[in-house]
């Protein structure tokens, strides 16, 4: 069954990614005319601000299968003010959606959450909020399930880790050894790059989110990642190798407060939905024919 899911965000960084990938994936998508012009042509596009707190938003927006909710203003900036005095916001908005009959919700979230955390991360980890975004983030997380619990719906919260890829849409420290490159500086200023990180693809990372919200099968908390920490420093070398840019990281110009600690994402989840994706995807290929006789390949 071909599911229909209303995608805030649809214009972000992550999100004109994520519509893609629905898309690909052969999803009915929705998303907001404002600020969607970056987005995939084949997303249907709606004239409503989903802020608006209507009563009838849930109706407004198309009584959608899943809402995936990317939208988050000052996503990069973790000290913003936006991120305490728009929660209420975002509160109301899933809200009166799920009071309206949506039967699946998905927000994005970020390890950012947690604060300073050290070693793997699962649905079950506990972290300690350190800024305001980490704070925003943990309460709606929080009072996202409370209300999917009241109205007897999936609640998915999809956690990114460190992004790449589409550097120039970006705000990471690839983007800005990018820009600086671009300035013409030849140096540019580094932790000790030793703190590993889990990486993973921009698009690699729709292909994710795609397949978690078009499943109902697996809920709670799913981390979003590669699995693998990698040395902040190692991937910043490689990020400037790959481009050809003139430039070198200055290391240790900025102190860290655990330079050798480490930071990743559990796969468990993750790949029992990717597993059970591609398993479908074979089924609904096999023995299915062209017009010229050709069997529908899947990719591996």
């Amino acid at each position: 069954m071909t599911k229909t899911v209303f995608v805030t965000g649809a214009g972000g960084y992550i999100g004109r990614h994520a519509v893609r990938a629905l898309c690909d994936a052969g999803a009915r998508v929705l998303i907001p005319a404002h600020h969607a012009q970056a987005a995939d042509g084949r997303a249907e596009r709606l004239d409503l601000d989903f802020f608006s707190g209507s009563p009838t938003i849930f109706r407004d927006c198309g009584e959608p299968d899943v809402c995936l909710h990317l939208a988050w203003r000052d996503g990069f900036r973790h000290g913003s003010d936006a991120h305490i005095l728009e929660l209420p916001k975002h509160y109301v908005f899933l809200r009166d959606m799920l009071r309206g009959g949506l039967r699946q919700l998905a927000v994005m979230g970020t390890m950012h959450e947690l604060g300073g955390f050290d070693g793997e991360i699962g649905e079950d980890s506990v972290g300690c909020p350190d800024t305001l975004y980490g704070i925003a983030k943990t309460a709606l997380r929080r009072t996202g399930r409370l209300l999917c619990e009241e109205h007897g719906a999936l609640f998915q919260w999809l956690r990114a880790y460190y992004i790449t890829g589409d550097d120039e849409h970006n705000r990471s420290v690839f983007t800005g050894i990018l820009r600086a490159a671009e300035r013409g500086e030849t140096s540019f200023p580094f932790t000790s790059g030793r703190r590993r990180f889990d990486f993973i693809e921009v698009g690699e990372l729709a292909g994710q989110i795609a397949a978690a919200v078009l499943q109902d099968r697996i809920g709670g908390v799913i981390e979003c990642c590669s699995g693998r920490p990698e040395p902040l420093g190692e991937r910043a070398e490689r990020f400037i190798r790959e481009r050809g840019l003139p430039i070198r990281l200055d290391y240790g110009a900025y102190p860290e407060k655990r330079p050798d600690g480490a930071v990743w994402g559990s796969r468990r989840k993750i790949d029992a939905i990717l597993a059970a994706a591609g398993e479908a995807a074979k089924e609904n290929c096999r023995g299915t024919t062209g017009s010229a006789g050709t069997v529908c390949a899947v990719s591996k």
